[in-house]
């Protein structure tokens, strides 16, 4: 039984990951952290961890970015690993989780989801073989029309996944407005798409001569983000010092 605190418990992330965990015989949530208790939680719910009495095997953070200096001091001086799911971090905070996790295990990815992280294995054997027959390589993201970043950090993970495999001798376009020219072969187009209440998707389109092939992934809810969160937990508690990924969940269950 994997003890889980639940940092951010009272926030949207924090209330589905509960319940999440409450149909789970593996893990358990022994405390929550949040400023803003709204008493529907059944564990006990803090506003610091400084003040939590529970023991825990690992903390998943889905919280705001301006806890979470305090939530890497606090999980650094305690050895207590932490899944840091959440997003909007400085790059003073982004150093600050590679320092923590010299001391404590720290898994922090750019999407949560399983699914998501399966893809960005499969496109970088897919970049390999496609691009360099001469394939043309685009993503179109779309996401509801309150998300303030554009394109998506998920978006230029997948375009990150195939240049890595390709030697990193790709640019990125995202506005092809402002210019009257043919494509660029050595570009990786991506597109951004903001409307209703779309909860994500991505699609990866690599298009060669006579034929397109098509990767994509649909996100119905933010349920997938954290049952992801949570098979991240489960990986992380009891491992050693140092930065992980979902990818080394993936390894860990392939």
């Amino acid at each position: 039984m994997v003890k889980i605190i639940m940092h951010g418990c009272c926030g949207h992330m924090g209330q589905v990951i509960s319940q999440i965990v409450n149909e789970d015989a593996d893990a358990q949530i022994v405390a929550g952290i949040d400023p803003f208790d709204n008493g529907k939680m059944e564990y006990p719910v803090y506003k610091s961890l400084e003040d939590c009495k529970e023991e825990a095997d690992v903390v998943i953070d889905f919280a705001s970015a301006k806890a979470e200096d305090a939530l890497l001091d606090y999980c650094g001086a305690h050895k207590l690993p932490v899944v840091v799911c959440t997003t909007g971090l400085s790059e003073e905070q982004l150093q600050k989780v590679a320092e923590t996790a010299k001391k404590t295990a720290v898994l922090k990815s750019a999407n949560m989801s399983l699914g998501i992280n399966t893809l960005l294995n499969l496109l970088k054997s897919a970049a390999k073989v496609l691009a360099e027959a001469g394939f043309d390589m685009e993503i179109v993201e779309k996401h509801h029309k309150h998300k303030l970043d554009a394109p998506s950090g998920t978006a230029l993970a997948l375009a990150d996944s195939m240049n890595e495999a390709l030697g990193n001798a790709y640019h990125y376009t995202y506005d092809r407005s402002d210019r009257r020219e043919e494509r660029d072969p050595k570009e990786i187009g991506i597109s951004a798409v903001r409307g209703g209440n779309i909860v994500g998707e991505h699609e990866v389109i690599f298009a060669g001569t006579d034929e397109v092939i098509e990767f994509k992934h649909t996100a119905y809810s933010k349920a997938v983000f954290g049952k992801g969160a949570v098979q991240a937990a489960k990986f992380l508690a009891g491992r050693e010092p140092g930065l992980y990924d979902m990818q080394d969940v993936i390894a860990a269950n392939a």
